[in-house]
Formats: C-alpha cells, sequence, structure tokens
C-alpha cells in the first residue's frame, strides 16, 4: 500500500479507482463504498485508491463542535489496506483548502495526484469551497476530466450506517450497538502511561492509557474487552472508563485496562483495546476491600466473555496488520 502526503510526488502513474471522504471509523457503510472501488478497480484495471483527509474538516472549520475521533490516523490507514486499498492520498485539510473551490481540488487532487479513472462517494457527499461540490457536479465535471463518478446509498439494518450513530452508541455505552454499525469491536488505540499505582496495590495492576484529547471514548463505566500487546496477541482484559470516583470527587477522565494472563511491561508499548461489552457502571464501595471484591468479579466475567468471544477474536485477527507481516 503506497500513502501519499501533501508535497509527495505521485508513487504510481496508474489510473485509479478512488473513494473520497473522512472514513472516520470505516464502518459497514464506509465499507461498501470501498468495496465499490474495489469492483470498479477490478472491472477496469485501475488502482484501488482513498483520497482522505488529516485533520477531518470539522476539526478545522468549527473546533468547537468537532465530533471526537473514533481512530487515530494510523487506525484509519491500516484499516483502508485491510480493505483492499492499495494507494491512499492524505490531504492536510487546512482553512486555506477550505476556500479552495470544487473544481479546482477535483483538478488538483483527483486528477492530477491520484489519476482518477473513477470516483466512488457515498450519495451525500460535499466538497470544496461552501461545500459548493455535491454528487451531481462531480458526476458533471467528471465526464470532462475523463473519470466516473457515481454516488453508493449508505443505509443499514435499523437506520443509517455512519460514524455519528457510532458515537452515540459509544456516549450511551452501548457497545455492542456500536460493534454492530462497524463491523467489528470498536477499538481504542494509546500508549501506555505510568499511572498512580492504585490497582497494583489492589492485587489488579492496570496499563493507563495516554488517547489523543479528541478521542471518542465509551460511556464511563466497566468493559469487559480484548487487549492487543503485540501483534496478533490479543488477551482478556476488564477496562475501567471515567473518572475513579472511589478515589476523587473531580477526577481527570482515565482509560485503565487490567490486561489477563499476561505478566511483561506494557509501559511505553502501544496497545489497542477493543471493546466486548458493558459490566457496570462507575460506582463508589465501602472500602477499597469491596472495591478489590468487585474488581475480582468483573475480571471473572471478563474472562467468561472474552474466551466465547471467537467471531470478535477472528474478526480483530483480520485487521490486525502487525501480525500478517
Amino acid at each position: 500500500m503506497v500513502v501519499l502526503y501533501d508535497g509527495d510526488g505521485p508513487a504510481d502513474p496508474r489510473p485509479g479507482a478512488v473513494a473520497v471522504g473522512v472514513f472516520d471509523g470505516l464502518h459497514r457503510g464506509h465499507q461498501a463504498v470501498l468495496a465499490t472501488v474495489r469492483a470498479r478497480a477490478h472491472e477496469r484495471g485501475l488502482v484501488a485508491g482513498v483520497v482522505t483527509f488529516d485533520p477531518p474538516p470539522a476539526l478545522v472549520l468549527a473546533p468547537e463542535r468537532a465530533p471526537r475521533r473514533l481512530q487515530t490516523l494510523a487506525q484509519r490507514l491500516e484499516g483502508l489496506g485491510t480493505l483492499g486499498i492499495e494507494r491512499i492520498r492524505v490531504v492536510t485539510f487546512s482553512r486555506d483548502l477550505a476556500h479552495e473551490g470544487a473544481d479546482d481540488f477535483l483538478q488538483r487532487v483527483l486528477v492530477g495526484d491520484v489519476h482518477a479513472a473513477a470516483v466512488v462517494v457515498g450519495e451525500d457527499f460535499r466538497f470544496g469551497r461552501d461545500r459548493e461540490g455535491d454528487l451531481a457536479r462531480l458526476v458533471e465535471r467528471g465526464a470532462r476530466a475523463g473519470f466516473s463518478a457515481e454516488g453508493v446509498r449508505i443505509v443499514g439494518e435499523g437506520g443509517r450506517f455512519s460514524s455519528t450513530a457510532v458515537r452515540q452508541a459509544l456516549d450511551r455505552g452501548e457497545v455492542h450497538e456500536a460493534a454492530r454499525i462497524l463491523g467489528r469491536p470498536f477499538t481504542l488505540r494509546g500508549r501506555v502511561a505510568p499511572g498512580d499505582a492504585r490497582g497494583r496495590e489492589l492485587g489488579f495492576a492496570t496499563a493507563n492509557l495516554d488517547l489523543d484529547p479528541l478521542q471518542q471514548l465509551p460511556n464511563d463505566g466497566v468493559y469487559a474487552a480484548l487487549a492487543r500487546v503485540a501483534p496478533g496477541q490479543w488477551h482478556a482484559a476488564a477496562v475501567s472508563v471515567g473518572t475513579r470516583p472511589q478515589y476523587y470527587e473531580d477526577g481527570a477522565r482515565l482509560v485503565e485496562a487490567h490486561v489477563l494472563d499476561f505478566a511483561g511491561d506494557l509501559y511505553g508499548r502501544e496497545v489497542d483495546l477493543a471493546f466486548l461489552a458493558r459490566l457496570r457502571d462507575q460506582a463508589v464501595f465501602a472500602d477499597e476491600a469491596a472495591l478489590a471484591r468487585r474488581i475480582a468479579l468483573d475480571v471473572a466475567t471478563t474472562r467468561d466473555l472474552a474466551g466465547g468471544a471467537t467471531a470478535e477474536r477472528a474478526e480483530l485477527l483480520r485487521w490486525d496488520v502487525g501480525q500478517r507481516r
């Protein structure tokens, strides 16, 4: 897979079938768009490609209202590779780019950078200054520029598949619903940072994830999860998301994972947490002994749930780039 950033010259002059969008989360609606790209590439002997944006446009144009991210850029790029994309153009979104006209963007990026012969977008796709470009304009301009364009309807059982729907499910703590829309468990990625060792004192050492402040999290609570500690190595993990009300009235919001059956040092290591089920709300207990008993129950429940999550494990391994190398 070739990834091109601003300033990179075209590494591959072959014409491409190209999807355009942010693709945060790579949910099942996105996957339908990308499946169409792969089909067009196969039919016409083209390179399957994507044009995506980082940071997401909303973060630049209206940061106070911008949605939280479902994935890091690295997760997004890895996922695009898993879904059969061969060439990715990452466009750095800025206020200057926001003022670029739709036709100029089309000519500079789609024609100039990725040599588009076929373009596939979601049916509600908009682009260019003041969102002046839509699917109809893309079809018309594409006919002049030498590429075909088509829109894909993004729908799902019980409602439209969307990144917004995933965020809403996570805000409610409904990780099963988020997984249904995504087609796999919702997965956080962060580097393990030192904590205050309270978990270790209770007999349940935890890995504290240092996350992007704009990262979307599940609602506060305790969850059963799978933790990726190395390529292809997924362990059951009991995960706490919240402010640790046992100890703080207004603590920082943290994600802490007790990784089962793992004795190595995780400090400084990048870890993925894939959420399987919500176990309970955050709570305050009578004392630390009562808290430790409840954590022991959470760990036992996590072991049972994670042990039975064979389909989820298989899907996570499919998306695990490192274990395929």
